[in-house]
């Protein structure tokens, strides 16, 4: 691939010729803002706020979805510019309630952060108020209609990163909203809760909800198969309230499956055995763990020599850590002397 040089405000760039200008402007440390554009999608330019100018043309156009030219000189800030991205985002805030006080996504908005940079603080545009279905592809996931500012990020992401194509857009200008299309489909993945830059999806799971600054988010990888993804626990108060990811961590890059994103109830849950149970005379009843750990010993010792070690079966569990799933496997191999043991995630 043959590269091109360009100028961009005033820095001289040097990248290849299939670069956008927003990937060129990254690579010189330059930042254009954004509100729909995603690293793992392709570029769908609806929002407006990375145009930029470029000189010999009349019109700004859109940084995300413009390939780069050999010679070209690139403006990424004007007046002209802070003014067509300040009315953009008056424009999405017709319909868009100023409720982020109680929103899930406050603090960690992008709208909201874009919002205070352009120093909007009043909205001079009105539209009809339009009724919007809230309904959703997932019962996982609550969508707020009103909060959503047509990006097309969710709608892009079922569609490329995850080929599903549950969801879609549906109408035209202020009365089009995300609809769910093909709900059999929907794999309840959070994808699309993932890539929302706004509080238009959020999570539909757990009550109790903790600003970003008031939780502590514990990287960790997530035990329900052997992909190893990488995940975000969001916890509170030494609980955990719901679980998040980072697109530049882990093989996933930011996805998960249904049991990664939303699988998280069971660590608080009261119905959680905290000791062991023996059942004695037809029901269980509580017990110490030396007198549980004899009795199992004893009667898989007693089976093995009666029977012999294939008389005997092991089920691991997807709630496990991988160390506590293989020392479990080495024990029914290596101890118990058979291979039948197999995992909950493949059945």
């Amino acid at each position: 691939m043959s590269n091109v040089t360009l100028t961009i405000d005033g820095i001289e760039i040097t990248v290849s010729k299939d670069k956008t200008i927003l990937e060129a402007a990254k690579t010189a440390g330059v930042r254009i803002p954004t509100l729909c554009f995603h690293e793992r999608m392709n570029p769908i330019g609806s929002c407006r706020m990375c145009v930029v100018e470029v000189e010999g043309f009349t019109q700004p156009m859109a940084a995300c979805d413009t390939r780069v030219q050999d010679g070209i000189s690139v403006t990424t800030n004007s007046g002209q510019l802070f003014r067509i991205r300040q009315d953009s985002l008056k424009l999405i805030l017709v319909n868009h309630p100023l409720d982020c006080p109680v929103c899930d996504k406050g603090g960690e908005c992008t709208l909201q952060d874009l919002v205070f940079e352009f120093g909007i603080d009043k909205v001079e545009y009105h539209a009809p108020k339009q009724d919007r279905l809230s309904e959703y592809a997932t019962s996982l996931i609550r969508y707020w209609p009103d909060r959503c500012i047509m990006c097309l990020r969710c709608v892009t992401a079922c569609r490329e990163i995850k080929a599903i194509g549950a969801i879609d857009i549906r109408g035209d200008g202020y009365g089009s909203q995300v609809v769910s299309v093909h709900p059999d489909k929907c794999e309840s993945c959070g994808e699309c809760l993932m890539v929302c830059p706004t509080g238009a999806l959020t999570e539909n799971l757990s009550r109790y909800k903790g600003r970003p600054w008031i939780s502590e988010r514990v990287m960790t990888t997530c035990t329900y198969c052997g992909c190893g993804c990488q995940l975000e626990l969001n916890v509170l108060n030494n609980s955990v309230i719901g679980v998040t990811t980072r697109d530049d961590a882990g093989v996933n890059r930011g996805s998960l499956c249904v049991k990664g994103r939303f699988g998280y109830e069971f660590i608080g849950s009261d119905e959680r055995l905290t000791k062991p149970l023996i059942r004695k005379n037809g029901k269980f009843q509580e017990a110490g763990w030396d007198e549980a750990l004899a009795l199992v010993a004893g009667q898989l010792s007693k089976i093995k020599k009666e029977s012999g070690p294939d008389a005997i079966a092991a089920l691991s569990s997807a709630r496990c850590t991988n160390e506590e799933n293989y020392l479990f496997q080495k024990f029914i191999r290596a101890v118990i002397g058979t291979n039948n043991v197999d995992h909950c995630a493949r059945l």
